[in-house]
């Protein structure tokens, strides 16, 4: 059950020579909205609100946000402290059910996720019908829409016992449909899961293991796995979770939802970011690494240019993600003694938009994106599988989008409005009199 937000004052909007009482909500946090759900039917007005920048679509007591503060909390959890204390597996409980599992609760959600890992034998033959080099987002949207076939909802047991076993499937699943659509197009055999490795350690063993080149995946990759995929895991009402719920409000099933959100989620404004700023550094090293050129380029307003990993919908200060994935990077490529220009540069490019006030007045401060595909690139993933990472990342916040919209007796199907402008009513003229 959704938490209601608490009425502290009332707005009047005036209007036609009527005065209307709009209502204002606060949330536990002081966020503050006016409660304009009887706007059209008491003025005969809607609000035009492009991209939804000032509209708030539900009420939700999952993640917290404050873009000016740089504050991210998973249900009162700093997103800093679940990086540093906490595994995905146990973040991802968290989001579903929460509250942090008990030490018996967090055994067998483990349980169920080292049961759930394989997928089944019938569906490896769909990987065979894709082109050899299909996306592997393409590839992971249609097999996870395909699971509703293979694995159709339990109708027995508690509700909670039902949500588990559907959260690790779709959990250990997704896992290995990545892992498997990676294998495929780099045309090396399939490696499947093992009971004796974790949440992490088992994606990145399916991904690097073959028969002739045994694997173990070196712990400083697990941990910051572990880490990028908490950092990932919900941010409040994004394109893709916005997705997930207004899909899942037509009561469409679990999985049809997180194959819309995984399609959303591929856009390159969206979870494809990282990718671009991968692009946009090998493009700086290759023409020679002129930093101060990049940057003469991105304040030019004739040149199209934009500098990728810089900016953020919402946060208008340093994105708290970015740091800790920042530190994170450091530590991957000194364990691993990688040497990285790609990084080198990346750290110039940070330190002379910081120091430029052109980028300060406009709040363009490093994102998520903006070290993550240095990370991955380390490890050895290639930029093709960035998305799919956010993905995995992403799918415990999208399962608790979907569970808590279906338990909000608020919530309706969605269907925003608009504002026409096409040409006012005209009759029909024949082809003979055209």
């Amino acid at each position: 059950m959704v938490p209601a937000a608490t009425r502290v004052d009332t707005a009047e909007l005036h209007y036609d020579g009527h005065v209307y009482p709009l209502p204002v909500l606060e949330g536990t946090e002081g966020e503050r909205a006016l409660d304009t759900q009887n706007l059209r039917k008491d003025t005969g007005l809607v609000a035009l609100d492009y991209g939804y920048k000032n509209t708030a679509a539900c009420k939700s007591a999952i993640t917290f946000l404050d873009g000016e503060k740089g504050i991210l909390r998973y249900r009162g959890y700093p997103v800093e402290e679940l990086a540093e204390k906490s595994r995905f597996v146990e973040v991802a409980y968290l989001l579903v059910h929460g509250r942090l599992p008990a030490h018996r609760e967090n055994e067998r959600f483990s349980e169920l996720l080292t049961r759930h890992s394989m997928i089944h034998e019938d569906m490896g033959q769909f990987f065979k019908n894709y082109p050899e080099h299909a996306h592997p987002m393409a590839i992971l949207s249609a097999m996870v829409v395909s699971l509703s076939s293979f694995y159709p909802e339990l109708s027995q047991g508690s509700p909670e016992e039902e949500l588990d076993f559907t959260t690790t499937r779709l959990l250990s699943k997704l896992r290995t449909v990545a892992a498997f659509s990676y294998k495929k197009s780099i045309g090396e055999p399939f490696v499947y899961p093992r009971h004796d490795l974790k949440y992490c350690a088992n994606f990145l063993n399916m991904m690097f293991s073959s028969p002739v080149c045994p694997y173990e995946p070196p712990p400083v990759m697990v941990k910051a796995l572990n880490v990028l995929l908490i950092l990932h895991a919900d941010h409040e009402q994004n394109c893709s979770t916005a997705t997930v719920r207004l899909v899942g409000s037509a009561r469409v099933n679990l999985y049809a939802s997180i194959a819309a959100g995984i399609c959303a989620l591929w856009g390159p404004l969206h979870g494809g970011a990282n990718q671009q700023v991968i692009e946009m550094l090998e493009t700086i090293y290759r023409a020679g690494g002129d930093v101060k050129k990049v940057i003469e380029r991105a304040k030019d307003k004739k040149d199209p240019f934009v500098l990728s990993g810089f900016g953020h919908r919402v946060y208008k200060s340093y994105d708290p993600r970015a740091k800790i994935i920042k530190k994170s990077c450091m530590e991957v490529l000194d364990t691993l003694q990688v040497k990285s220009p790609l990084l080198s540069i990346a750290q110039e490019l940070e330190e002379r938009v910081l120091a430029d006030s052109y980028f300060a007045e406009r709040k363009l401060y490093p994102n998520v994106d903006f070290y993550s595909g240095i990370i991955y690139q380390a490890m050895g993933i290639p930029s093709s599988m960035f998305t799919v990472l956010f993905a995995i990342g992403r799918l415990p916040g999208w399962i608790a989008q979907w569970k808590e919209a279906m338990e909000d007796p608020e919530f309706k199907i969605q269907r925003p409005r608009q504002i026409y402008t096409g040409p006012a009513m005209r009759n029909y003229v024949s082809s003979a009199e055209r």
